[in-house]
């Protein structure tokens, strides 16, 4: 099968296109034939070890030290099922479906091979294989912090970030639950999120929302770059500020304020589900979410992928596309 591989940490060509053997599937495992992927920030952080210095150790430690020990990234797919194991129970060959791969990894190839029980679920039926790649990844971080913010009808949220992966599902998800939404992000964005539902925006490079005066009952910051002080000041009394990016020093002021005043700080671990994944396919079906997609790039330009996802100013999402043999399959 046709692999991309992350030869050493670096720059978008360290990644390069190998001929691998196709995997086979274990007894709790189901092969995907992968029909599409994504480059996020995550995949490219992943890939040049562009962290701070506390990061980059930790990565080294649990991925490998001069390069992945788990050559082949991408953490999120859609795909057909080509086998399954003999345990399997849920999935039979030819069910679509659409997966978070998480440290497991391997989105980046034609192949993958995921548990039963991992995070996988059958693919909307309302959305192409490239549209349904593009949710796992943003859908479950932005699902599972707003849940953390106990987000509910009526209720003033502001998103900064809402612009990219994780920010444009947020934004949906939020007016799904019957929120009032502001989102803050660049000049080129803004058309693109009042188009998937926001009420308000804010260009971060005109306005600073910290100095207006406006109260809002949940901020999530996707990004982690805001002033932890001015959003603390933008929070209303008792509500919750979710730090999509957390660094140290954001939870440790966040420790502290949580502590010491009725706003709560939420962020650090995050822990996902499947009945998650199923949960938002059931919110595509019903028409409350779509995926935003940039741009579409071949399995063979993944590292071009890599260089535009690196420049910071895709919108929503970047997409392969993996293209299979007409040959017969194995």
């Amino acid at each position: 099968m046709k692999a991309m591989v992350c030869t050493r940490y670096g720059p978008p060509d360290v990644l390069q296109l190998r001929e691998l053997e196709k995997p086979t599937p274990k007894d709790n495992e189901v092969l995907v034939r992968v029909h599409a992927a994504t480059v996020t920030k995550g995949d490219c952080e992943l890939r040049s070890l562009n962290l701070p210095l506390t990061w980059q150790l930790f990565v080294r430690v649990g991925f490998g030290f001069r390069a992945p020990r788990k050559k082949i990234l991408g953490q999120e797919l859609a795909g057909e099922i080509e086998s399954v194991g003999r345990d399997v129970k849920l999935f039979k060959k030819g069910d679509q479906v659409f997966a978070f791969t998480g440290l497991h990894l391997g989105a980046y190839a034609e192949y993958n091979c995921l548990p039963e029980k991992g995070l996988i679920a059958m693919k909307p039926v309302n959305m192409s294989f490239e549209e349904a790649a593009a949710v796992p990844v943003g859908g479950l971080h932005a699902l599972n912090c707003l849940r953390k913010g106990n987000v509910q009808s009526v209720q003033k949220v502001l998103i900064i970030g809402a612009g990219g992966t994780v920010g444009t599902l947020a934004v949906q998800l939020a007016k799904s639950f019957g929120a009032e939404v502001t989102c803050v992000d660049s000049t080129g964005k803004l058309e693109m999120l009042g188009s998937i539902g926001a009420d308000h925006v804010i260009d971060y490079t005109k306005v600073d929302f910290t100095k207006s005066g406006e109260r809002y009952d949940v901020i999530f910051d996707v990004v982690g770059k805001s002033s932890f002080s001015g959003c603390i000041r933008s929070l209303k009394e008792k509500g919750f500020y979710l730090l999509g990016n957390p660094g140290l020093s954001q939870q440790v002021r966040g420790l502290w304020t949580s502590m010491m005043t009725s706003k709560k700080v939420v962020g650090g671990t995050v822990s996902y589900k499947t009945e998650d994944l199923i949960f938002l396919r059931e919110l595509i079906e019903a028409g409350k979410i779509r995926s935003v997609i940039d741009r579409r790039y071949p399995l063979e330009q993944i590292a071009e992928a890599h260089r535009y996802v690196d420049t910071g100013q895709k919108t929503g999402n970047v997409v392969i596309t993996v293209e299979h043999d007409a040959r017969v399959r194995d």
